[in-house]
């Protein structure tokens, strides 16, 4: 990740940056900002910068040979920290590196990711991971070695605030004084649930909330978004938080996708065009149990909508613009005769595939009882 890439923060680039240029390249920095603020990549963007080996006044050259490693975050010199728990392929007492591939996957994928998002991504959402004792006896002992090829040696520990107290008091003095140019980098969204000790050894780089200029600026640069209202709103909805930004994109376009899916399987178990239902089906047999479930969800309210709008039951359709286009037409098939039936099956569907039913029976069983109900 490259300081271009950060969205906002445009005064801390600029002291880094200025950092680096007059050697003010403190041993221990703190990187302090809340889920969405994007203190992670502004740390992979700085340890980047710092072993560039042609930095310009702005960012990293993105050519080097150092670059080009750092942007697979694979250079042998960058050591990367997280919390981890246990699991069948990583055995006891896990450590970072067991889980390395993993976690370049989900922060190449989004450097704004949160804690929750990669629990998920390695299956221990259920779990309390952390960064144990043995992750700072594997830092001291890597720390132990020459480096490789780069100026400095950067240990990155993302979410510091989940090292036990083991592990924090292991790292005190290696902290206090690091071996030559070696710079531990802390990210964390929590400062307050790190041991004190840990804090004072560092310089304390707060990372606040994107101005809503900049994140205006990422909605149209990044995706493409031009509608200035909706800008608005997705900016007021973010309040800063750029994962929240691209969660709620992420929302749009899912129900955008769920409302295509729902008109053309409604408009082909009208027609009782079965060759088209059996080609949806293919395409929502791939989307997997929980995407189809939240399909389901989608689906009972889009008709709950049609039967308010069929019976004029007042502006609480609770549909959007787009949706009600669609409905004017389609309200007058779902009515006080088949409205509950319909409701049924949508139900029992979902419960069939929660149950881990066979999906491809279970969509085209639905297909056929929606065709009967909407056209006897």
């Amino acid at each position: 990740m490259l300081f271009k890439d950060v969205v906002g923060q445009q005064d801390i680039r600029i002291r880094l940056i200025q950092m680096v240029r007059e050697h003010r390249i403190g041993h221990a920095l703190m990187f302090a900002g809340g889920e969405g603020s994007g203190n992670l990549g502004l740390a992979i963007a700085f340890a980047r910068y710092i072993n560039c080996l042609n930095p310009d006044p702005e960012d990293s050259c993105s050519e080097c040979a150092s670059c080009r490693k750092y942007s697979k975050l694979a250079h042998p010199d960058l050591h990367l920290i997280f919390p981890v728990a246990e699991t069948k392929e990583s055995g006891k007492d896990p450590v970072s590196d067991d889980f390395i591939g993993a976690w370049r996957e989900c922060i190449l994928a989004n450097p704004y990711t949160s804690l929750f998002r990669w629990y998920e991504h390695i299956g221990i959402e259920k779990k309390q991971g952390s960064i144990n004792r043995s992750e700072s006896l594997q830092i001291i002992r890597k720390l132990s070695f020459k480096n490789f090829e780069a100026t400095y040696k950067v240990v990155i520990i993302w979410m510091a605030e989940k090292m036990n107290l083991s592990a924090s008091n292991k790292l005190l003095k290696i902290l206090e004084e690091p071996p030559e140019n070696t710079v531990f980098i802390l990210v964390s969204g929590e400062v307050n649930q790190i041991i004190p000790t840990i804090v004072s050894r560092t310089q304390l780089i707060h990372v606040p909330r994107i101005d809503s200029e900049s994140m205006a600026l990422a909605i149209r640069e990044k995706h493409t978004i031009t509608d200035q209202s909706r800008i608005d709103s997705l900016v007021r909805l973010a309040d800063g938080n750029y994962l929240q930004l691209t969660g709620s994109l992420e929302e749009v376009q899912e129900s955008a996708n769920r409302f295509e899916m729902f008109v053309s399987l409604m408009r082909m178990c009208f027609a009782r065009d079965f060759g088209g239902i059996s080609d949806w089906i293919d395409k929502m047999a791939v989307q997997g149990r929980e995407k189809q479930k939240q399909f389901f969800q989608y689906a009972l309210r889009m008709i709950r909508g049609n039967f308010i709008l069929n019976i004029e039951a007042g502006d609480i359709d609770l549909l959007s613009e787009e949706e009600r286009d669609f409905s004017i037409k389609f309200s007058k098939f779902v009515h006080p005769g088949n409205i509950f039936p319909i409701y049924d099956e949508l139900n029992k569907a979902s419960i069939h595939i929660e149950c881990n039913g066979y999906s491809r029976l279970i969509l085209f069983d639905l297909s056929v009882k929606i065709a009967r109900l909407l056209k006897p």
